[in-house]
């Protein structure tokens, strides 16, 4: 990064550190003074915050304090942080029932990423980790948290996604995966077969939030013997339950 952009940015986080440390709010005169930097300089940075929403103006004073974008990204860095403690109990009861890798993972964008893992004793070995991310497209993780999204949202990006054939059976047309989509939000579950990894199924249900958003799923993923087609509604009612459990730990109410 050139040493002026850096510069920049670090004078844009003393203007939010100095603004987090005021309750009230202050004006473009006194923050220039505090930080020691031209009106105009802190002008324009004010106002390239406030467009982003992580600093707000009170026009009637013409003042300045910290935004909602800030309650809203640490919303989601908390929630994080909490659904993966109160999602590892039940997930490792899964992981022991099944006696297959058991995942959490989150929508980001136009992919899922892992944000828990349980293996299981004795089970197979899967290329998997935290922080790694999947195609939605061949992932019944990935199908789950669409699902998740209204008709709209999840037709916009079904129809963006850049469909890469990974198995034989890797879905390759956008129809297809709207319809198991649709399949999926009526169920309540989706299945993986052997669609991402030869070998390799899975059966994923999502977790919802107080709000009743789907802000998760997990699955339980391994060796097409085990997660086999014939034992799909009996791991289903597994994964559910795993998933109801967690939802409910996060505030969701079943109706």
């Amino acid at each position: 990064m050139p040493e002026k952009n850096v510069q920049t940015l670090d004078r844009a986080l003393d203007i939010i550190e100095l603004l987090a440390t005021e309750r009230e709010g202050i004006g473009v005169t006194e923050i220039s003074s505090k930080i020691g930097l031209h009106k105009s300089t802190v002008h324009r940075l004010l106002n390239s915050l406030a467009e982003r929403g992580y600093i707000e103006k009170d026009p009637k004073h013409s003042t300045y304090k910290i935004g909602l974008k800030f309650v809203e990204i640490s919303s989601l860095y908390l929630n994080k942080l909490e659904l993966k403690t109160e999602a590892l109990p039940y997930m490792r009861k899964l992981a022991e029932n099944v006696g297959q890798p058991v995942h959490l993972a989150i929508l980001d964008g136009k992919e899922a990423v892992y944000i828990e893992k349980v293996e299981a004793v004795n089970s197979i070995r899967m290329y998997s980790q935290i922080g790694r991310r999947l195609p939605l497209y061949c992932s019944a993780i990935g199908k789950v948290l669409l699902a998740g999204l209204n008709e709209n949202e999840s037709q916009e990006i079904i129809k963006s996604l850049n469909f890469v054939k990974f198995t034989d059976k890797t879905i390759e047309r956008d129809s297809d995966l709207i319809k198991e989509v649709k399949d999926a939000r009526a169920k309540g579950w989706a299945v993986d077969n052997e669609e991402h990894e030869v070998g390799i199924r899975c059966v994923a249900a999502p977790v919802y939030d107080y709000s009743g958003k789907v802000i998760a799923a997990v699955s339980a993923s391994g060796d097409c013997r085990v997660i086999a087609p014939e034992r799909d509604e009996e791991i289903s009612i597994l994964v559910r339950e795993t998933a109801r459990n967690i939802s409910m730990r996060m505030g969701y109410i079943i109706k």
